[in-house]
């Protein structure tokens, strides 16, 4: 077992990735650094193995399914994760080990945010971005982490062993926040300075495609972590809409003894049905939820015991 490896996944990054795996060898002179090379054609795994990386290649095309070969492949004490660009300093990644070491947290979020990222990334639309999914998570999960989007953050064995890969690209920074929160992990933040991509580096992320993702995986997680809340306001909606259009059909029946618009009435008992069927849905899912918590409890002691063997 490593005391810490640090993962650099990599896709095209000739421009860079010497000088990351330099940085982080003479800050983190104890780590491993494994470079997980995503397909490049550019040279970028023979430049990382000629800078003293442990050189690695995951064929599935995507930084989630790296990260999946990485989180499967590697044992270590702490993890620190950083993308092979060249936008995050390494020396900030002494605190974020010691934050995992020390005072045991189970994910280090490097914060961007806080400091420099606004004045040194040139695309408006990531900034904004970034603002709405930070709101976004952090109001429905219940959290205060600062920067959901980072490439930079350090990990516990506990975490790494128990997070379960389940996005292929660029949404898995989001997927791993919102698993964190979920499961009352600690999460500490660590404020980072940014700094753009030197010139001739190019970004593989596309501001609207992969943005889309993300909100997408927002909505499918909070779906499957908070099934009631879910599942009780559409219920609620239809509900409001059923009883609303319900109403002037009930009024003339009281006053008339007829019901003259006889297929609104029918449409509405439908979605008044499935109104209930939505809330039915959200209580039996909650409870589920409530088991797959209890399970992954002891799923958490399984990982422990398995990390103190390892060290022994």
């Amino acid at each position: 077992m490593d005391k810490i490896a640090v993962l650099i996944p990599c896709y095209n990054e000739s421009k860079t990735v010497e000088k990351v795996v330099t940085d982080f060898r003479r800050v983190l002179p104890e780590a491993t650094i494994y470079v997980y090379d995503n397909n490049s054609t550019d040279g970028t795994a023979e430049l990382a193995e000629r800078a003293g990386a442990v050189v690695r290649h995951e064929y599935q095309q995507g930084k989630g399914n790296v990260m999946r070969r990485m989180f499967r492949e590697i044992d270590a004490e702490a993890y620190v994760l950083v993308d092979g660009d060249d936008t995050y300093p390494a020396e900030a990644a002494p605190e974020m080990v010691k934050a995992v070491t020390e005072r045991h947290a189970d994910m280090v979020v490097g914060d961007r945010l806080s400091s420099t990222y606004y004045t040194q990334n040139k695309r408006p639309f990531h900034n904004f971005g970034n603002d709405l999914v930070r709101f976004c998570t952090n109001n429905l999960f219940g959290g205060k982490i600062k920067d959901i989007m980072t490439g930079y953050r350090a990990f516990s064995y506990q975490f790494v062993k128990t997070y379960p890969v389940l996005s292929r690209g660029f949404e898995i920074e989001t997927e791993m926040t919102i698993h964190a929160l979920q499961r009352n992990m600690q999460v500490d933040n660590v404020i980072i300075e940014y700094r753009d991509r030197p010139e001739g580096s190019e970004s593989k992320l596309n501001t609207y495609s992969d943005g889309f993702k993300v909100l997408g995986t927002i909505v499918r997680l909070f779906k499957n972590y908070r099934p009631f809340a879910f599942f009780g306001a559409i219920a609620a909606v239809l509900a409001v809409f059923g009883v609303g259009f319900m109403i002037p059909v009930l009024n003339d029946y009281f006053h008339t003894g007829l019901v003259p618009r006889f297929p609104t009435l029918i449409v509405c008992c439908f979605v008044l049905v499935a109104s209930l069927l939505l809330f039915v849905s959200g209580v039996i899912l909650s409870s589920q939820l409530a088991k797959d918590a209890r399970d992954f409890e002891f799923q958490l002691q399984t990982v422990e015991h398995w990390h103190h063997a390892a060290e022994e």
